[in-house]
């Protein structure tokens, strides 16, 4: 079984990391290109001067994401422990990990949607939905809330599928669902006229098809990890250390939809509908850049937790260092990119002229602070890897919840509607402060302990790590 992810000790690091990580990111770039999608079948559905349909989408975006959340602990923290298994030889815990995962995907689901669906518009009012906003949102919702259970297990497998190195597959899972949801965008909103609901409903059927073509990989016996019927009775040991080490990913999605309750406020109170939509646009545009640097993380991740399961640690070394320039690059360059087409990017969603002037300075100023993410993004995951939890969850939680809510409730005072953009770049510089003080320390651990070395035991630095 770990015969098929040996390959994770051995390979040169260098072309490992774009074996593993751009097929992750094609995907990831596929899934920003169906979310862009979405906004722009809808600017087109209700018209182009119609900025509140596009705001109904702004506003169901974080919550949507909340909903993925659940996925994603599932899906990190036993992708973790998966690698690490698979790299120190732990077959049979790889796959009673595999198994939990499943049915926790099923449980998890049902508990969201039987609150989610009930206090839908409570939350659509704490999330910061005005009267205009609220009834597109609350259509789109719905469907999306009903059809958890392919979200959720969708998002979890195909972590699960990344960890054992088979990262094409998750490619292409990504693919056939993106680009079912591209054809069927345009299908139900304009060719059956059914406006929001009709790109809630394409998302779900897309994603219930990515979801069945990864359910089949491990049915039909062809990972690296076997699945065994028995293995889905939940273990309570396997459940916890899942969510230990994949609450850190969860509270940094969470936290990024808790950040806009307080963003959206913010743009209610100092803006209105019209930047609403504009930092929807925004959000969904810079997903281009955000999902290639995590694409870049989650093609680290299962390097790390092998080599790291195996005790080659200067292999980790070289994979951080490589994975930091990757992600600094994309970085700036996506960073200059929107900002030399900005005007043609916000003239694709709507043409009114209000929104078009917010849109082009809050462009400008609230992406500023890119080239820094991929700090924040590659030590996070770094730490998952590793299954240090604690640090994972303080990267985690630390650009939206730590920096970004009070300087999103702070600056507005003093300079209104600048204020909110402006905090954005201001929480990356601070995220990237931290992210580099903790990096810093596992490479002295590492380096202190001379683990660079062939003829190293590994034991050391065992220890010390645990303290991290």
């Amino acid at each position: 079984m770990d015969e098929k992810s040996e390959f994770l000790g051995k390979d040169n690091i260098k072309k490992l990391l774009f074996k593993l990580s751009a097929p992750i990111v094609i995907g990831m770039l596929v899934q920003a290109i169906y979310n862009v999608v979405d906004t722009f079948f809808v600017g087109m559905a209700y018209g182009a001067d119609d900025v509140q349909a596009i705001g109904g989408l702004s506003i169901a975006f974080p919550i949507q994401m909340m909903v993925m959340a659940f996925g994603i602990v599932l899906g990190t923290g036993g992708s973790s422990i998966i690698s690490r298994a698979l790299g120190a030889r732990e077959n049979e815990k790889a796959e009673r990990v595999l198994g939990n995962v499943f049915s926790l995907s099923l449980i998890l689901s049902v508990l969201i949607a039987i609150p989610g669906i009930y206090y839908l518009d409570p939350i659509l009012k704490v999330f910061g939905a005005t009267a205009g906003v609220m009834p597109y949102a609350r259509e789109y919702l719905k469907y999306i809330i009903l059809g958890g259970t392919v979200f959720v297990f969708g998002v979890a497998v195909q972590n699960i599928v990344r960890s054992e190195g088979n990262a094409r597959l998750a490619m292409n899972a990504m693919l056939v669902g993106g680009g079912l949801n591209i054809f069927l965008d345009p299908l139900f909103m304009l060719g059956f006229g059914m406006g929001v609901k009709g790109a809630a409903i394409a998302t779900v059927i897309s994603q219930a098809v990515a979801s069945i073509w990864l359910l089949l990989y491990y049915l039909k016996g062809k990972g690296a990890v076997h699945f065994r019927s028995e293995t889905l009775k939940p273990d309570l040991e396997i459940d916890k250390e899942i969510g230990a080490i994949g609450i850190g990913s969860f509270v940094m999605q969470c936290s990024n939809s808790v950040m806009m309750i307080f963003v959206f406020n913010a743009l209610a109170t100092y803006g209105g509908d019209s930047a609403i939509a504009v930092f929807g646009v925004i959000i969904k545009v810079n997903s281009f850049i955000f999902m290639s640097l995590l694409g870049m993380g989650f093609g680290l991740q299962p390097v790390v937790g092998f080599n790291y399961g195996a005790k080659k640690y200067e292999r980790i070394a070289e994979a951080v260092k490589l994975s930091l320039a990757a992600t600094t690059a994309i970085g700036i360059f996506g960073l200059l990119i929107i900002l030399l087409l900005k005007e043609q990017i916000l003239g694709l969603f709507s043409a009114d002229p209000q929104y078009l002037e917010i849109g082009k300075k809050a462009m400008t100023i609230m992406l500023l602070g890119m080239p820094l993410v991929g700090m924040n993004v590659i030590t996070s995951i770094l730490f998952q890897a590793l299954g240090k939890a604690k640090p994972a969850f303080l990267l985690s939680i630390s650009r939206q919840l730590l920096f970004l809510i009070p300087l999103v409730t702070l600056l507005p005072r003093f300079y209104q509607l600048n204020g909110v953009w402006a905090a954005f770049p201001a929480a990356d510089f601070l995220a990237f402060l931290l992210s580099g003080f903790l990096l810093l320390r596992v490479y002295k651990i590492f380096k202190k302990n001379k683990e660079f070395s062939k003829t190293a035991s590994g034991s050391e630095i065992t220890d010390k790590m645990s303290n991290l």
